[in-house]
């Protein structure tokens, strides 16, 4: 009798590094691995079925990049469009080109949804569970390993969006809508539109669906701090003119990084100057100095949450024009006709758009374990901005607030790189970065800004000096990060005693 046996399971799949995420971060990262490390394997797990990230998922009127794409952009594939903010279908298909040019796509997994990474000291590598859908929805389990991993998830959630349960809220009988899930048949024409919120989406929002909207109200709890900036930047199209393509490019973003760590440090440094300056600007865009003492001076300092930019001044244009009006109140409940204040005034609306933040996932969401025990992300600190304290071979991407996100995030994958390399140099299997004594603890995100205080605890924290502070200061930043001396602070990881997984910190 002959014994029967079990078809063998397919070999687990094994990578150098598995990078998380295709979008901007994710396919820069990319670049840099083939570039720095280019005889080492990698594949780059997508939970969406298309690369972009929150470019491509953000479908809203008027999406649109809110810093300059010459710093947004790459800096090793020039921006060659003509707008430097330019709208989100023209940045998804720079995102695109880039890793089909590259050859990045054919390492794209869509669909593909990291859910668990577990390290092992012993084997010196991370057990990825994955939840993988096909095309008929259908969800399967996936394992593949790696010796390093690398997040470039960004840290938004990209399946909740903050959405408070307003009062009343089911007695309207309008339509109520979440930017980060814009119906594609939705039709604002000839409609009476509330947008609730003051931040970038809300301003952006506005001016886009008030050229076929019967009228738009920017219902707002605190105001914001806005600013117009050109939608074509002059002095790039010059430099453009008189240089070839890639030198005119660093020219222009040299130019532009310059400017914005400038004016942010003014911004910080004499704030009450950067008040009036700001103000004296938007009185001449409004032009009411009263309007803009009611709906446009916030009661915080000038980057204490991000600025919103506001191309060619299309907000303050839709104002003149009388498309748009601005309020400055706190809603008391929604009613079937639309929205009544506390002031006693009542909005009324066929659409309500709630702009009111986003939510934010620290590393993807994914749950950490080392040698089986569960790492808690908040516990730990951040090296240099992209490795943490308590996870062998992890890094993560986490841009700018006050510049462009891409600065950040491609001096991380070069620094990633160049830790890869140094390994690989010194014989080490793996390493964690250690501090020197305790630290002092600071948020990883500085910002007052409500999405940001509503999630920020859940994230790694920054320390209270270099290399563990994460600056807002690209100069500073492109000076320091990839410095060597990577032994001071990173530590080969041993297979005993067992990896800890919290850091040497102060207490919470």
């Amino acid at each position: 009798m002959t014994r029967a046996t079990s078809p063998r399971r397919p070999a687990v799949e094994h990578f150098d590094v598995v990078i998380v995420g295709a979008g901007l971060s994710g396919i820069g990262a990319a670049y840099r691995l083939q570039s720095a490390c280019p005889d080492r394997s990698y594949a780059i797990l997508e939970a969406r079925e298309a690369i972009g990230g929150t470019w491509d998922l953000f479908r809203y009127p008027g999406v649109r990049s809110d810093s300059d794409m010459f710093t947004l952009g790459y800096p090793f594939r020039p921006w060659t469009g003509t707008a430097s903010l330019a709208d989100g279908e023209a940045v998804l298909s720079y995102i695109r080109d880039t890793a089909t040019e590259s050859g990045i796509d054919r390492h794209i997994r869509c669909r593909t949804r990291l859910v668990r990474a577990d390290w092992s000291t012993p084997r010196a590598r991370w057990s990825l569970t994955a939840r993988r859908t096909d095309d008929e929805g259908t969800t399967s389990t996936q394992t593949l390993t790696c010796t390093f991993l690398y997040s470039c998830s960004g840290y938004y959630d990209h399946d909740r969006g903050h959405d408070p349960d307003f009062p009343g809220r089911s007695a309207f009988t309008g339509t109520v809508v979440h930017p980060q899930f814009w119906p594609a048949d939705l039709d604002h024409t000839g409609k009476r539109v509330v947008v609730i919120g003051s931040g970038a989406t809300a301003v952006t929002i506005v001016p886009s669906i008030a050229r076929d909207a019967a009228h738009v109200t920017m219902l707002q709890r605190t105001p914001s701090w806005i600013i117009s900036r050109p939608q074509r930047d002059k002095a790039a199209d010059a430099l453009r003119a008189l240089l070839p393509g890639r030198a005119a490019h660093h020219a222009v973003r040299a130019k532009n990084i310059l400017f914005t760590t400038a004016f942010y440090q003014y911004c910080r440094r004499r704030p009450d100057a950067a008040r009036r300056l700001l103000t004296r600007a938007t009185v001449r865009a409004v032009g009411s100095a009263e309007a803009v003492k009611e709906n446009f001076t916030p009661p915080y300092a000038p980057w204490d949450q991000r600025l919103c930019a506001v191309p060619d001044a299309d907000l303050f244009k839709a104002l003149h024009e009388g498309t748009v009006d601005v309020v400055t109140d706190h809603i008391q409940t929604f009613v079937p006709e639309g929205i009544r204040l506390a002031s006693g005034r009542t909005l009324p609306a066929d659409i309500v758009i709630t702009a009111t933040g986003l939510r934010l996932l620290p590393l993807g969401g994914v749950t950490f374990t080392v040698d089986g025990r569960t790492v808690d992300v908040s516990e730990q600190f951040v090296w240099r901005g992209a490795m943490m304290t308590g996870t062998p071979n992890l890094a993560f991407c986490i841009g700018y607030t006050n510049a462009s996100w891409t600065l950040r995030a491609d001096l991380s994958s070069r620094l990633v790189c160049k830790v890869l390399n140094h390994m690989r140099r010194r014989g080490y299997r793996a390493v964690v970065p250690e501090p020197a004594g305790p630290l002092g603890e600071r948020p990883l995100i500085d910002l007052a800004s409500g999405y940001v205080r509503r999630s920020v605890t859940a994230f790694p924290r920054q320390g209270d000096r270099v290399p563990w502070r994460v600056r807002q200061n690209y100069v500073l930043d492109s000076l320091t990060t990839l410095r060597s001396g990577f032994d001071r602070v990173l530590r080969p990881v041993e297979a005993t005693p067992a990896t800890r997984p919290s850091a040497t910190g102060t207490s919470r």
